[in-house]
């Protein structure tokens, strides 16, 4: 029997005196972090919101393959946006998704993929269920 591969996941971020944070991930991607308004590019709740969308619609795919309906979507979109909380810690208090499912199906059938896809995607159920945090400092710098 063939194992699947499993793909390396994580990311690093690196700050120096100035500047914005610099990202690579295990599988080689690269990202700077921009956080003045006017800049094009992602500040951090961007990637969140993006990593939410993202997962979202590739759980609305895979729910819609599941359901033998796949065939008939044209295109899938979420967008995602959200609501800071007012008071506490610094936090997004609620998530905002919209899908759009451009294809030959039904609505009941797009409701379907779409609470399909909540259930499917990791990033939402890990939203979902407040994971712990856990921190560690090390003494030196990268070999």
């Amino acid at each position: 029997m063939q194992q699947s591969k499993i793909r390396p996941t994580g990311a690093t971020a690196s700050l120096g005196r100035t500047g914005f944070p610099h990202l690579v991930t295990p599988t080689s991607g690269e990202l700077d972090i921009v956080t003045g308004p006017s800049q094009p590019g992602f500040n951090p709740l961007d990637l969140l919101y993006a990593s939410l969308a993202s997962c979202m619609a590739m759980s609305a795919r895979i729910a819609a393959h599941r359901m033998g309906v796949h065939e008939s979507i044209r295109e899938i979109r979420v967008e995602v946006g959200g609501q800071k909380a007012d008071d506490g810690p610094s936090r997004i208090a609620r998530f905002d998704i919209l899908f759009t499912i451009d294809g030959d199906i039904d609505a009941e059938t797009k409701l379907a993929i779409v609470h399909d896809a909540e259930q499917i995607c990791t990033v939402s159920n890990t939203l979902g269920e407040n994971p712990g945090l856990t921190l560690r400092l090390t003494e030196q710098g990268p070999a």
